[in-house]
């Protein structure tokens, strides 16, 4: 409960910061396919807690197989939060999904138990907590030559990023099209560094104090996993997801359909690779997704990293002395 003012005190309008007990928040991050989704659950059971999910791609209806999405009779009876929210064709930012996010989490604590934020997208882990600046609408004309830019000169954007922002550039994979796009666009509308602007503009995440796990396999097994897991995927009906998303009118050229698997199913479909090369590209693509993941994760302030899988008993025995510390801190 909020502490009142005292009598003798000025009176204010809401409570006192100093005074307000913090919320504790939970969150599980790491590379695809290192067990997140697994440690989540066991955490969720153990300790009272719902899962939010924070992968971008879970939060799309239909696409399930290619994000490895639990189905409902695999989740245990724990609630998850923010998975199947919007149609491929919406646009869904994360901005939004802190927003979302942030309801979701206060609604899990105000009901007693502990939210278990879980996932590998490590921009929106950061745009729960950290919060994002109200940067300017988007300019559909401007994305369109930057686009056209990037078509016959690939690479050409993040290099203009390395000029205007070469601090937001660095945080920005050169291959990570969209987000070069938008910090560019945001650097030609304001004038300014869009680095500078995140920082002025932030609204972090109050009344919570987090305690950030993140999964850190051995590299190579961690790769053998993910070759295995890709190939499973299309063996397991990838492809046929794919048509039959298609076939519910969805455009290829959606946003969902960029990603690992989905993309290379998607040029299996429309006759571009062989089945042969579209596992091979969507494994590649995969590994080197998770490789860029463990970067982002590094420097991501706090963050506790437990070596191994999610399944291994060591890091769930790790996690849970972790939490129980956390907890009763």
């Amino acid at each position: 409960m909020f502490e009142t003012a005292q009598k003798d005190q000025p009176t204010c309008n809401g409570p006192v910061l100093a005074d307000v007990r913090e919320l504790p928040l939970v969150a599980v991050a790491g590379p695809t396919g290192s067990g997140k989704s697994g440690l989540a659950l066991s955490i969720a059971e153990e300790f009272n807690g719902e899962i939010v999910n924070c992968d971008s791609l879970q939060v799309y209806r239909h696409f399930d197989i290619g994000t490895a999405k639990l189905a409902m009779e695999e989740r245990r009876a724990i609630p998850h939060h923010l998975i199947d929210i919007v149609d491929p064709d919406q646009l869904f930012t994360a901005g939004g999904y802190a927003r979302l996010a942030r309801e979701a989490i206060a609604d899990i604590s105000a009901r007693g138990k502990v939210p278990i934020v879980a996932g590998g997208t490590g921009f929106y882990l950061r745009a729960l907590l950290d919060g994002l600046f109200e940067g300017p609408s988007r300019d559909q004309a401007l994305r369109n030559r930057l686009a056209e830019r990037e078509r016959k000169r690939p690479g050409s954007l993040h290099r203009v990023l390395r000029r205007l922002d070469p601090e937001a550039a660095g945080k920005i994979h050169q291959n990570d099209v969209p987000k070069v796009m938008r910090a560019l666009e945001v650097c030609l509308l304001t004038r300014r560094p869009v680095s500078a602007l995140f920082r002025e503009g932030r609204d972090a995440l109050v009344g919570y104090r987090t305690l950030k796990l993140g999964l850190l396999p051995e590299r190579e097994t961690l790769y053998q996993l993910l070759d295995a897991r890709c190939a499973e995927m299309f063996e397991g009906g990838l492809v046929e997801e794919v048509k039959q998303i298609l076939a519910l009118g969805f455009a290829p050229t959606l946003k969902p359909f960029e990603s690992h698997g989905y993309k290379q199913a998607l040029q299996l479909i429309q006759g571009e690779l062989t089945r042969r090369d579209a596992v091979f590209y969507a494994q590649r693509n995969t590994r080197q997704y998770a490789k860029r993941q463990i970067t982002w994760f590094r420097r991501e302030p706090g963050l506790v990293w437990l070596k191994g899988f999610g399944g291994s008993p060591e890091v769930h025995r790790d996690a849970r002395q972790r939490i129980t510390s956390f907890l009763n801190g």
